[in-house]
């Protein structure tokens, strides 16, 4: 949500990110995955079909290897970590550049009670993360039986 009201900081020697971070709504899940506070957490589609639950998860630049999905008592939890390094020397080995990265995320979603845990397939194509959770057969409706007293 844009602010048509500059603020003026309380303390002008703090950097706006302490601006940024105070103003937020913690509570408002959409605010661009809280991307301003360098952290991102990779967008996800939910689908539900008559024989399977599908989560698509958008993580572009990783590597199948990248990701760990676990399912543990009803909650499946993905997560990833990718770290990198790059250096440079020179013919005498000092460094000329030197850099590196990190990123992690950690997502979980709580299933309901009519998923088949040993049916979970995950693959990974063109930087989206493709998990199908299978469903168990709804249990037959057994009409009540009467019991005459005797």
């Amino acid at each position: 949500m844009a602010q048509l009201i500059k603020k003026t900081p309380l303390f002008p020697s703090f950097p706006a990110f302490f601006d940024d971070f105070f103003a937020r709504d913690f509570f408002d899940w959409n605010d661009r995955n809280f991307a301003k506070m360098g952290s991102t957490l990779p967008a996800v589609n939910l689908k539900e079909t008559d024989k399977n639950f599908v989560i698509d998860l958008a993580a572009p630049g990783m590597k199948k290897n990248d990701f760990k999905i676990e399912m543990q008592n009803g909650i499946l939890t993905i997560k990833s970590e990718k770290k990198e390094e790059f250096e440079e020397k020179d013919k005498e080995g000092n460094f000329l550049r030197k850099e590196f990265s990190y990123e992690s995320f950690n997502r979980s979603f709580s299933m309901p009670e009519n998923i088949k845990e040993d049916d979970i397939a995950a693959s990974y194509n063109d930087g989206i993360l493709h998990i199908k959770i299978g469903k168990k057969e709804p249990k037959a409706v057994v009409n009540p039986k009467a019991i005459e007293v005797k």
